[in-house]
C-alpha cells in the first residue's frame, strides 16, 4: 500500500499507467482466475506482470528469481474404487477394492519413473485414502484423494490422461471399477526471460548483486500463473527469515512469522521494476 501511494504522488511523471492487485485465495489457488474474469487484466490492457512471494527459506535481504518455469501446475484427482463388500475371512466371495487400489497406487507412480523423461518432471502423490469400518470386513468401495503436477502443459495433460487409463484400466483387471474425477487448480508458472531481466536489475539496485540469487525450480504451486499465461510477467521471491531473530520457521508452520524488514525490499524491487518497464522502448 505504501508503495501504491508514494507512485501515486509521481502520477503525472509517470510515462504510462500501474495496476496494483491484491489477490485473495493464493493458499487454495482461487483468487487469480475469478479476478481475471472480472477484467482486471483488461481495462487498461495490461502489458506486463510482476508478482513477489515472501520466502522464509531465504535470508532476509535477498531475492531469488528465474526465467521460464519456476512452480508446477497443481490439479487434485479423485480416485474411486468399487468392488463387492464381504466377509474378510472367504475373499473369494468377495471382490476386493482395497487389493485393487493398492495396485493402482503402484502403477500410478510408472507415469513418473517410466512414462516422464528424466529431463522434465511430474509429480504423483496419493495423500488421503479412506475405506472399511472394521478389521474383518472387507468393503465395497475406497476413495483416493491425490496431487498432480507437472512443469508444462504436455506433461500436465499426458500425466491426467494416464491417471484415469492406469486407474480404470488395473482396476478393471481385478473385476473392480473405478472412476476419477479432477479438480482443477493452475497452471504451471512461467516467467518471461525479458521481465525478469528487469526485475533482476531492480533487485541488484535493491539489495546488491551479491544477494540476488537464482531461484531453484519447485515443484509447489501458485495462480499467479494465470496472469502470466495472459501477460508476459515474473514472479519473484525476497527473503523474510532472520534465524538471529527466531524467525526461521516454515510457511506452514505454526511458529511461521517474517522479519518485516523484507516488506521494505519488496516495495524497492517492485517499484523499481515498474518504473523499468514504464520507461519508452526504443
Amino acid at each position: 500500500m505504501i508503495l501504491a501511494e508514494l507512485l501515486a504522488r509521481r502520477r503525472a511523471d509517470l510515462p504510462g499507467t500501474l495496476i496494483f492487485a491484491f489477490q485473495p485465495a493464493e493458499e487454495i489457488a482461487g483468487g487469480a482466475l475469478p479476478m481475471i474474469e472480472a477484467g482486471v487484466m483488461d481495462d487498461p490492457r495490461v502489458d506486463a506482470v510482476v508478482g513477489l512471494h515472501l520466502s522464509n527459506v531465504l535470508p532476509v535481504g535477498t531475492v531469488s528469481l528465474r526465467d521460464g518455469p519456476s512452480l508446477a501446475s497443481m490439479d487434485e484427482m479423485a480416485v474411486t474404487v468399487e468392488g463387492r463388500g464381504g466377509h474378510g475371512a472367504m475373499p473369494e466371495r468377495a471382490v476386493d477394492p482395497i487389493v485393487a487400489a493398492a495396485h493402482v497406487i503402484t502403477a500410478l507412480q510408472t507415469l513418473v519413473s517410466r512414462e516422464t523423461s528424466p529431463v522434465d518432471a511430474a509429480v504423483v502423490t496419493v495423500g488421503v485414502i479412506h475405506a472399511g469400518t472394521a478389521f474383518n470386513i472387507i468393503p465395497d468401495r475406497v476413495e483416493m484423494l491425490g496431487t498432480v503436477r507437472a512443469f508444462t502443459p504436455e506433461v500436465r495433460d499426458r500425466t491426467l490422461r494416464r491417471i484415469e487409463e492406469i486407474a480404470t484400466g488395473t482396476a478393471a483387471a481385478l473385476r473392480c471399477h473405478a472412476t476419477v474425477a479432477y479438480r482443477f487448480g493452475c497452471p504451471p508458472l512461467v516467467n518471461d526471460p525479458t521481465v525478469t531481466a528487469v526485475v533482476r536489475d531492480a533487485a541488484r539496485q535493491a539489495v546488491g548483486p551479491q544477494q540476488v540469487r537464482e531461484a531453484e525450480l519447485w515443484t509447489a504451486s501458485d495462480d499467479m500463473a494465470y496472469f502470466l499465461e495472459r501477460a508476459p510477467g515474473c514472479y519473484f521471491y525476497v527473503g523474510s527469515s532472520n534465524a538471529a531473530r527466531g524467525l526461521d520457521a516454515g510457511h506452514h508452520s505454526a511458529r511461521f512469522d517474517i522479519d518485516e524488514d523484507a516488506l521494505v525490499v519488496a516495495a524497492k524491487v517492485l517499484g523499481g521494476a515498474a518504473l523499468r518497464l514504464l520507461e519508452p522502448r526504443p
